[in-house]
């Protein structure tokens, strides 16, 4: 899968249950009007404030309903028992590609360690063959996955460790990696699309590429060429959604675009925007979709 991936949100009821029907809904749209993919269950989908029986749900919801050759799902957990339990339950489902963070909590973190916990998936994964992207959101995780790490593991098992999400924003750490032919790597902005022809990239996989989705699309089917008056664009967009609490930003302009307010409930301890926010994303979401 190549190409401009958007990080879906997922949308909840008030207990805090994600709200299925809805959530497909979205996603269909999604990919019906310009992305190559979707992500599923990342840091824009609340994953990590889901619990394991919240994220098999919809996890078994999208590959029923969706296109699997189309997604991709965030299965990392500092748990590593569990992240190896929800990527076989990936693969099982027919999910091709898994989103796995590394395991973030205990530090200081060496890289025997690391890829001694990467190794342990791969291993316990046996026959199964869904991919690994790593995850790299320093962040978020409060660590970067050492080039090193990512490039021994894929020396060593190519058809496994064969891709990465950065959402570091270090353009030069995604150079470095894309040097490698056979290894995908996807900035998560979409401003990355103009040079993705020259450094390789394989596309992004973005949050804002929920909103920018007509312009991204263009933009990559374009690559090759005098794109920057469309990037200038995006780029705009991007950091007026980007400015202040991403994921309520996204969601509230998801509730804008489908007309539907159940968008706007978070899980803690994402917290509502103000109204000030509000008006500004309104106004974001008209010149968007005019």
């Amino acid at each position: 899968m190549l190409g401009v991936i958007a990080a879906v949100p997922t949308p909840i009821d008030h207990k805090g249950n994600p709200v299925i029907e809805t959530f497909l809904s979205y996603c269909s749209w999604v990919l019906q009007n310009g992305c190559d993919g979707i992500n599923i269950l990342g840091s824009t989908g609340e994953a990590n404030s889901f619990s394991s029986d919240q994220r098999k749900l919809i996890m078994k919801s999208a590959a029923k309903n969706l296109d699997k050759q189309k997604l991709m799902v965030g299965t990392g957990n500092p748990s590593l028992a569990e992240s190896i339990n929800l990527t076989e339950f990936a693969n099982d489902l027919g999910y091709k590609v898994a989103l796995v963070l590394p395991p973030f909590y205990y530090k200081p973190l060496t890289n025997e360690g690391l890829f001694i916990w990467y190794q342990t998936l791969h291993e316990k994964l046996g026959s199964r063959k869904i991919k690994i992207f790593f995850y790299n959101f320093p962040q978020m995780t409060g660590l970067t996955i050492p080039i090193e790490v990512i490039e021994e593991l894929h020396k060593r098992w190519p058809d496994r460790f064969c891709g990465i999400k950065d959402s570091s924003g270090d353009l030069n750490y995604c150079r470095i990696l894309s040097k490698n032919e056979n290894f995908n790597v996807f900035p998560s902005s979409e401003v990355s699309i103009l040079e993705a022809h020259k450094s390789k990239f394989a596309g992004c996989i973005s949050a804002t590429a929920n909103q920018t989705l007509f312009l991204s699309s263009k933009a990559w089917a374009n690559k090759s060429k005098n794109i920057e008056n469309i990037i200038l664009q995006i780029k705009g967009f991007r950091e007026g959604i980007s400015k202040e609490s991403l994921i309520p930003s996204i969601k509230y302009l998801v509730s804008k675009q489908t007309k539907n307010k159940t968008w706007q409930n978070l899980l803690p301890p994402l917290s509502p925007l103000s109204k000030d926010r509000r008006l500004e994303l309104t106004s974001l979401h008209d010149k968007l979709f005019s």
